[in-house]
């Protein structure tokens, strides 16, 4: 299969440049030619299919014959090797928790298929592979833990100083080996930026051979499809429609649902759900995209004002806000009403959500009071409630335990690089 830039359809490249690449050199994303239809004997048979088995499914249909099929097997036992559970919350409301991998958070699932998968084509260079990844939270632990190691990488991840959470620093400020971290003195939206011009500026292109680990790198958006063909197996039920809400931020997560729904996955709606940052929710019901600068909030890795699988979403809708809207629904939460949330899912139900879940859980309750609609509903608990420990536990009357593997990353010392949101800062310092 091929895959083209969503800047110029008729620029094309393999699968491995793709990947290899991350952003396509006129700035855009990758995109696969066509939209691989799955059979209809494989979504029959979902509900008793294992994760591993549905992930091979879907990730062949993408990689087709540009990876062997027993290196592509090992990659999936490799990224889904951890449980997936569908946690049954109320009557009809499902939280399909991602954080039960090595960082505790649902990037796992991208970090891994796509370490492995660049670590597979790495072995053919001949040049170390350098990958830049901007982080509001998330992304830079899994990347960092992910590639931890791989021969023939080096990871650097930027993120916006005192913009993330301790523990979150912690998971990729302390790792050493092959992985640095550069503190940035601004936004994510700064580091996102800086990532960008790095991949255009031509020098550096020439010394260093970059590619990206962010959301724009088709490599993190295959495996990130995975776990919604496994959620609605397992939530399913004859004559009611399955609604996923998805807390989003760089809306990586929410295109990787839409690619799904493209490959024959019946759900019935998306929606996508925003802390203050709410550039989509707004753009659904106006019609306008206006990207501005984050907002800082307590649900801090979806702190991004201009997210960049926009250019994605428009791809796959052909740019018809009609269409994309017969699929999406938008809505967007205070810290207030984030926290309103927390409190009522634990005070009803005993369960504790961090403070992106939360974003989740409340979009789904507003979808259902607002449609009185009988759905099967999920949304996507994204991290472990430990990660952001100190607004869980200023929210609710009992503290949160951490876990054991975030205790180890605690009790490590923080190791960065700050620069400023210059671009001759990162470029001098690259060089």
């Amino acid at each position: 299969m091929k895959f083209y830039s969503t800047n110029n359809p008729s620029r094309q490249a393999s699968l491995r440049e793709a990947v290899i690449e991350g952003l396509a050199p006129d700035n855009g994303l990758y995109m696969p030619e066509y939209i691989p239809q799955l059979p209809a004997d494989f979504l029959a048979a979902l509900p008793d299919l294992s994760l591993a088995e549905i992930a091979f499914t879907v990730a062949r249909a993408f990689v087709q014959d540009d990876v062997p099929a027993e290196e592509l097997q090992r990659i999936v036992e490799h990224t889904v090797n951890f449980d997936v559970p569908v946690v049954e919350v109320e009557d009809n409301v499902h939280a399909l928790e991602l954080f039960h991998g090595p960082t505790l958070a649902f990037k796992d699932f991208g970090a891994r298929f796509m370490s492995q998968l660049l670590g597979y084509f790495a072995r053919e260079q001949k040049r170390e592979i350098v990958i830049l990844v901007a982080t509001s939270g998330d992304t830079g632990s899994a990347v960092a833990n992910g590639f931890l190691g791989v021969p023939g990488t080096r990871v650097i991840v930027l993120y916006p100083s005192g913009k993330v959470s301790d523990i979150q620093e912690k998971q990729f400020t302390t790792l050493g080996q092959n992985v640095t971290a550069l503190e940035i003195a601004g936004t994510f939206d700064d580091c996102q930026r800086l990532v960008k011009q790095a991949f255009l500026d031509q020098t550096l292109r020439t010394k260093l051979f970059l590619t990206s680990a962010n959301s724009i790198n088709i490599a993190r958006l295959i495996p990130q499809s995975f776990y919604y063909f496994y959620a609605y197996a397992r939530v399913v039920q004859r004559g009611r429609p399955v609604v996923f809400a998805v807390p989003s931020g760089n809306f990586g997560n929410l295109t990787a649902g839409l690619l799904a729904k493209r490959m024959g996955l019946p759900v019935d709606t998306f929606i996508a759900a925003t802390n203050a940052n709410d550039i989509v929710p707004g753009y659904l019901n106006n019609g306008i995209f206006s990207p501005r600068p984050s907002q800082q909030t307590i649900s801090n890795a979806m702190d991004v004002g201009n997210p960049s699988n926009f250019a994605r979403m428009l791809d796959l809708y052909g740019s018809d806000i009609e269409k994309l809207r017969n699929d999406i629904t938008g809505y967007r939460f205070s810290d207030d009403e984030t926290r309103t949330a927390m409190r009522a899912a634990y005070g009803a139900h005993g369960y504790v959500l961090d403070p992106h879940g939360a974003i989740g859980y409340a979009a789904l309750k507003q979808y259902q009071r607002e449609t009185g609609r009988e759905i099967t509903g999920v949304f996507l608990e994204t991290a472990h409630p430990a990660k952001f420990k100190d607004v869980v536990d200023a929210t609710l009357p009992v503290p949160v335990p951490v876990p054991l593997a975030l205790q180890a990353f605690m009790s490590k010392k923080k190791q960065s690089v700050s620069l400023t949101a210059d671009f001759e800062s990162l470029k001098s310092y690259l060089s």
